[in-house]
């Protein structure tokens, strides 16, 4: 490797010498207009003073060199700073006082410029891809005073590439994924490998793209790098991943180029290509007569060597089950299939089924066609099982009537054990559906007997339940319901509807309808109830009945004439009869209340001791009269007591004057006329000068002090009320029954 690098060294340092020698000679000798060459020289005159700020210049001035660009090879690392080119002036006629100067990127770092040739070496290592040309400034000064000679002029360093990038594959490794058994030239999936040299200048980033390995399953194209298959039949049940290793190589693949690789992982994706395979040609299965519906009898297998939905298959039963006894369903968790009972079995019927199963593919494959399919035989050997008995009906009906004798045989239910020892059957009632023990039961027939009288009125139907047992195994029970329908007799009499009470007006017309009755009856006739309605006195001298027409009846009165003072209630016997057989009959009575009535008929009262009110007067009245006598016999009581403690002073002298007693009362007085309304004299007599006191008048006397105003007498009875209120009432009332036009005008104030 040493060698070779040496080798390589030497060839660089003779090729950049032959650029050298070729280029130098035309850089003086190349015309104006040649673009090709690296570097070009050529006279020119510059006048020597330049035009002040402001002149226009009015010719075009000539330059005084040219050239096109400079070039310098990438990562040259020699041991002295190699040549880039040389500037150079017709100003410059061996004159010392001409001076180079550079400027622009890179210019005294990575450039540097002699001042007196003009020659521009590289001073650095470079690097074109980091940096592929240089824009700088060349420019002649004079020495002495600095001041530049002609215009600054610009030119190019441009970086020359060469092979120092291997190409890389960025998105690396990969991975793709083709169908088995594809076509060859299928493609698979496609790399893409970059080169960081120069692509437009030789063959460094030039890459061709091979593979390592992988073959001979794959193939790559060499430009575009699609991965294609390359061999047919490729099975992924065989194998199913394989590694390819790609390379890509610059300058065209040639010797000495640069290589990179990377790696496909390529995946055989499964297509429906293998059939369901059942693990035996042929299955046997032992299954319980008294297997349930739905339960599972056994199970068939079918093994895919696909993979997913390809693997998965479905199972069907296409011949033995004639009397679709049998169903098969797939287990979606192990892919098997369960045979079940749609059914229930019968050992004495049919002792063994042969059955043709199938397992197909859910899923068709366009490349290999299907769906795929596998068959096998099940054989279903069905096992004796001691089976309870079987009662001749699911449920039964039996009626009987309600006045049936005690032991009536009502009915009988039946049952036989189907297994082929044919046990004999016992019978019995469930007690708990015939808490009464209204029934009993022969234990070797199944007779149903009556052990109570029924009544269909307090139970219409009665549900019990027999169980048939095996004398030979008492753990095969079987059950059934029993249903008794209690048939209707005529054992009831109707009688009234409701507890009716009727209410009879006073000042009624004769004929008005005093009630409606309706009847009813516990019976139920299959053709309905007709009822008759008579009065126990046919001749009732009051009251009569009228047919509605309906099972209904009106009760009418014959006449005006009720009175409450003569009879206030009336109580009438009816006798209701149906049309059973034999008719029954029931007396029902109906009360009858006379009552007083307004004009309208509205019922205001039915009490006897009503009609000795006033007419007109209502209660809240009565109440008012009543409150007022109270309170008048407790003003005469008081009336009374003061009458008895009259020589008892009313007020009790002293030394001190009595006017002192200040006695506050609310009764307005009379004004400036009224000075002399309590005296003192009056005072200290109160018995008055004959040892009688006035009540009349309103200052003598302790009723003063309650505001006595009026006195009412009758005879020599003296009765007083208060001013207003319950005394202004008992006045009124008293005066509209002329009560009290005897009495004084001035007693009534």
């Amino acid at each position: 490797m040493l060698k070779r690098g040496e080798e390589m060294q030497r060839d660089l340092w003779t090729s950049l010498l032959l650029v050298w020698i070729t280029c130098v000679p035309y850089s003086s000798m190349a015309p104006l207009n040649n673009q090709s060459q690296s570097l070009q020289t050529a006279s020119a005159t510059i006048p020597r003073n330049w035009p002040s700020e402001g002149q226009r210049i009015l010719s075009r001035a000539k330059r005084g060199w040219v050239w096109n660009q400079m070039f310098v090879l990438e990562e040259f690392s020699g041991p002295d700073p190699i040549l880039v080119g040389r500037l150079h002036t017709d100003l410059d006629m061996g004159n010392k006082n001409i001076k180079y100067v550079l400027a622009g990127e890179g210019a005294g770092t990575i450039f540097a410029i002699n001042e007196r040739t003009g020659d521009i070496h590289a001073m650095k290592r470079l690097d074109r891809e980091e940096k592929a040309e240089y824009t700088l400034t060349a420019q002649v000064i004079d020495r002495d005073t600095n001041q530049p000679l002609e215009p600054p002029s610009e030119f190019i360093i441009k970086v020359q590439d060469i092979n120092d990038n291997p190409p890389q594959f960025n998105e690396g490794p990969y991975k793709g994924s083709v169908p088995e058994i594809s076509q060859v030239g299928t493609s698979v999936t496609r790399v893409t490998a970059t080169d960081a040299d120069d692509p437009v200048y030789g063959n460094s980033a030039r890459l061709v793209y091979s593979i390592l390995e992988g073959q001979p399953y794959f193939s790559i194209d060499q430009t575009t790098a699609v991965i294609r298959v390359a061999l047919a039949g490729m099975d992924r049940e065989m194998r199913e991943e394989y590694l390819v290793v790609i390379q890509a190589k610059d300058m065209g693949g040639h010797m000495g180029g640069l290589s990179g690789t990377t790696t496909v992982t390529v995946t055989l994706t499964d297509i429906n290509d293998n059939p369901p395979k059942f693990t035996k040609g042929s299955y046997e299965f032992t299954i319980p007569e008294d297997l349930g519906i739905g339960k599972p009898g056994g199970r068939v297998k079918a093994n895919d060597r696909d993979i997913g939905e390809n693997a998965k298959s479905t199972y069907s039963i296409i011949g033995g089950d004639e009397r679709d006894i049998f169903e098969i369903v797939t287990d979606a968790q192990s892919q098997e299939g369960i045979l079940r009972l749609k059914k229930p079995l019968d050992f004495e019927s049919k002792k063994s089924y042969n059955l043709t199963v199938v397992a197909t593919n859910i899923r068709a494959d366009s490349i290999t066609g299907g769906p795929y399919m596998d068959q096998a035989m099940v054989k279903v050997i069905v096992e004796d099982a001691d089976e309870p008995p079987v009662f001749t009906k699911s449920t039964y009906l039996f009626d009987v009537h309600e006045n049936a004798a005690i032991n009536t045989v009502i009915g009988a239910v039946a049952a036989r054990d189907q297994d082929t020892t044919h046990s004999q059957v016992r019978y019995f009632i469930d007690r708990h559906t015939d808490l009464e023990r209204q029934f009993n039961i022969n234990v070797d027939d199944g007779k149903i007997t009556l052990a109570k009288r029924l009544d269909r009125e307090t139970d219409m139907w009665h549900n019990i339940t027999v169980t048939a047992t095996e004398v030979r195994n008492h753990s095969q029970i079987s059950r059934v319901t029993v249903a008794i329908k209690v048939l209707d007799i005529n054992d009831n009499a109707p009688e009234f509807a409701n507890e009716y009470e009727a209410f009879l007006c006073e000042n009624g017309k004769p004929g008005q309808v005093i009630q409606t009755i309706s009847a009813v009856d516990k019976d139920n006739p299959s053709q309905g109830h007709t009822f008759h309605y008579r009065l126990e006195m046919l001749n009732n001298p009051n009251f009569t009945i009228k047919n509605n027409l309906d099972n209904s009846i009106s009760v009418l009165a014959k006449h005006d004439s009720f009175r409450r003072q003569k009879q206030d209630t009336y109580l009438l016997p009816i006798i209701v009869t149906d049309n059973g057989e034999p008719p029954m009959s029931s007396t029902n009575t109906l009360t009858i209340r006379v009552c007083g009535c307004s004009r309208e008929g509205i019922v205001q009262s039915c009490n006897v001791e009503a009609f000795v009110l006033p007419i007109g007067l209502s209660m809240g009245a009565l109440i008012a009269i009543l409150a007022c006598i109270i309170l008048l016999l407790v003003i005469m009581v008081l009336f009374v007591t003061l009458r008895r403690h009259k020589n008892e002073p009313l007020i009790i002298k002293d030394d001190e004057d009595v006017r002192e007693n200040i006695i506050r009362y609310d009764d307005e007085g009379g004004g400036e006329e009224d000075t002399e309304a309590f005296d003192i004299a009056t005072l200290q007599n109160p018995d008055g000068i004959n040892g009688y006191l006035d009540l009349t008048s309103k200052r003598h006397g302790p009723f003063a002090f309650v505001h006595i105003t009026c006195v009412l007498c009758y005879g020599d009875v003296r009765h007083c009320c208060l001013k207003g209120g319950v005394g202004a009432f008992f006045k009124n009332f008293l005066e509209r029954h002329n009560s009290i036009s005897h009495l004084p005008h001035q007693s009534a104030s």
